[in-house]
């Protein structure tokens, strides 16, 4: 059951990975270098909705897998509800907020220079589509429909990889084109989750408009369990507005747009460490709600096994090749050479990027919120951050090993508390 359940997620956030990539070869190739430090810089806008998007639907999908573990279909589309009435409200939050402070935003994010006009087109595209962000996937997984899981993320990311060539080079809409393209395949993965929520029948729930009506007891459990997500996605944004102000200052465009690659580079190789978490959210929630603690065990132990076989085998593949993977999206020249130096060393963190969030999400799962507080927000603000701004006065290099370094410590952190706090019991 796990390794159907991680194939079908690592298969989902695969794609989108693969959209990641194409995203940026357009990108790249279609405008230049600058366009992509221009994406790059508005990528906090995407990680605040990444964060809101994961906080109810990871917040959600534990409770609906748990509710539905114990036969409670209403409590599951009550939760499931409630998920979406939190995300459009906060969607619609985000969108207004940042259109109306669209120029202190970009100032905020670090975009100057002739970066600034390709960072705005691009961020008031994005903030316009907040609304059909997500397609809420991980509500899907938590009842076992994996297939269909796995189509709300192929069948937008096929529709952007369409549309992306086709506004950028076809219509010459530049970085606006990329932006459209986002957009456009998140409104039909928005569409078809509507349909799956709402009118599918053969499900064991369907959400009606009570159950969008803002209950309580859920709204409270749902934020508890989800809000490590949403630190663990601020902290991450914070970060990357940290990281991009000091190669702003350190190495100009030339260093954020070889972070921005390296970061699309990063994106695709871990899609499938994401993949394995995903995987075993919806397994070790039902399990738990079971009180079938053996096989929560034993299904952490071999995730955890799996998202650091492969992490070592991914950070082996990327130093070794990095140099054609640079090639892939940058002609030679100094924002190359710059590229394939800092994605050899963010390479080393890949290794055990995946543990942290696995772990993490094992205890959101177990409704644990705590442990997933400490591991989430806790190794970025302790650990992560400081590492940056200690190091960052030496130089682009220091700043590249800092965020390796960060990975390391974090999965360090993440293994011991997970020893230590693990579910005990038996079957």
């Amino acid at each position: 059951m796990l390794w159907h359940a991680c194939t079908q997620t690592t298969l989902s956030v695969g794609v989108y990975g693969i959209y990641a990539l194409t995203n940026a070869w357009f990108v790249a190739r279609g405008v230049g270098p600058d366009a992509m430090a221009a994406v790059n810089l508005v990528a906090p806008v995407l990680l605040v909705l990444g964060a809101v998007t994961t906080t109810v639907g990871i917040g959600g999908a534990s409770l609906v897998s748990r509710h539905l573990g114990a036969g409670d279909t209403a409590g599951a589309a009550r939760a499931a509800g409630n998920a979406f009435a939190i995300f459009w409200a906060a969607a619609v939050t985000v969108c207004v907020a940042g259109l109306l402070a669209i120029e202190p935003l970009l100032t905020l994010l670090g975009a100057r220079g002739d970066i600034r006009a390709d960072a705005r087109d691009y961020a008031v595209i994005i903030l316009a589509g907040a609304l059909v962000s997500t397609g809420f996937s991980s509500l899907v997984r938590a009842e076992g429909r994996m297939r269909f899981s796995t189509l709300l993320w192929v069948v937008p990311v096929v529709v952007q990889i369409t549309l992306d060539p086709l506004l950028i080079f076809g219509f010459d809409l530049g970085v606006r084109g990329a932006a459209l393209g986002t957009v456009g395949g998140q409104s039909v993965s928005a569409a078809m989750s509507i349909w799956f929520f709402f009118l599918q029948r053969r499900r064991p729930y369907r959400i009606t408009r009570t159950d969008l009506i803002p209950y309580g007891h859920t709204v409270r459990a749902l934020l508890s369990v989800g809000a490590p997500s949403f630190l663990a996605g601020s902290g991450a944004t914070l970060l990357a507005l940290l990281v991009n102000n000091t190669l702003v200052h350190a190495g100009g465009a030339v260093a954020l747009a070889a972070y921005a690659v390296c970061s699309r580079i990063r994106t695709f190789v871990s899609m499938p460490q994401l993949g394995i978490s995903q995987g075993l959210q919806p397994i070790v929630g039902y399990n738990a709600g079971r009180r079938l603690f053996d096989r929560v065990r034993r299904a952490e132990t071999l995730s955890l096994r799996a998202t650091l076989t492969y992490g070592v085998l991914t950070t082996t593949a990327v130093v070794l090749f990095a140099g054609p993977l640079v090639g892939i999206f940058l002609e030679e020249g100094p924002t190359a050479a710059a590229a394939r130096e800092a994605l050899r060393i963010l390479a080393i963190g890949l290794a055990v990027a995946g543990v942290a969030p696995l772990v993490s999400a094992c205890f959101q799962s177990l409704g644990r919120a705590t442990p997933s507080y400490v591991i989430s927000i806790g190794t970025l603000v302790v650990v992560k951050a400081p590492l940056v701004l200690l190091l960052s006065p030496a130089g682009t290099t220091a700043v590249w090993i800092a965020l390796a370094a960060g990975d390391i410590i974090s999965a360090l952190i993440a293994i011991v508390i997970l020893r230590r706090l693990r579910p005990r019991g038996s079957d």
